[in-house]
């Protein structure tokens, strides 16, 4: 696999090598030794979890607080999303700016999103299926949230506005200005 950090500190793209023959293909989706080699962290994923999404369903931007913090490894299994990560830690020098990728079936490319960021992603295919790996179990307490829209962010969604498919709740977050971080 080819680790590379993206231009936010601690948040990395990685390329699984793939093995293609006339049965399929198979890559190894993670190995934490190479994984923690390569960037020197210490990571240690202890829930998984996976949802599916029709076109325009975006979800996000997403992250917890506290000891409740969560990094992510994500991917996607079917279909192809915009993936994207913002940079909320408040001493960090790229505070509020963020990385977005094409995650695809086909490109098989995983984002590793460190504690500290918020997450989202936009389905542009007809569906997909989204797999998370997370080294920090999920408590609705600690959960937070940036509208996906803010004007600072200045995030392009690629899709029309109009179009998007966004859940009650992540309509009404608040801007990073105003997110309790």
């Amino acid at each position: 696999m080819i680790i590379n950090e993206t231009h936010l500190e601690g948040c990395y793209i990685i390329q699984p090598k793939v093995f293609d023959d006339n049965r399929g293909y198979f890559f190894e989706s993670f190995n934490k030794e190479k994984f923690n080699s390569e960037t020197g962290l210490n990571v240690n994923f202890i829930q998984d979890n996976e949802s599916f999404s029709s076109k325009g369903v975006l979800r996000g931007l997403h992250y917890q607080i506290g000891k409740h913090a969560q990094a992510k490894l994500v991917r996607v299994i079917k279909g192809k999303v915009l993936d994207v990560a913002v940079d909320i830690r408040k001493d960090s020098p790229t505070f509020g700016q963020h990385v977005s990728i094409e995650l695809t079936e086909d490109n098989k490319n995983q984002l590793f999103v460190p504690r500290g960021f918020a997450h989202g992603f936009i389905v542009l295919s007809d569906t997909a299926i989204f797999s998370y790996k997370c080294d920090n179990y999920y408590n609705k307490n600690s959960e937070r949230g940036i509208i996906y829209n803010d004007s600072e962010l200045k995030i392009n969604w690629v899709l029309p506005n109009d179009t998007l498919i966004v859940s009650e709740k992540d309509i009404i977050l608040p801007t990073l200005a105003n997110a309790v971080l």
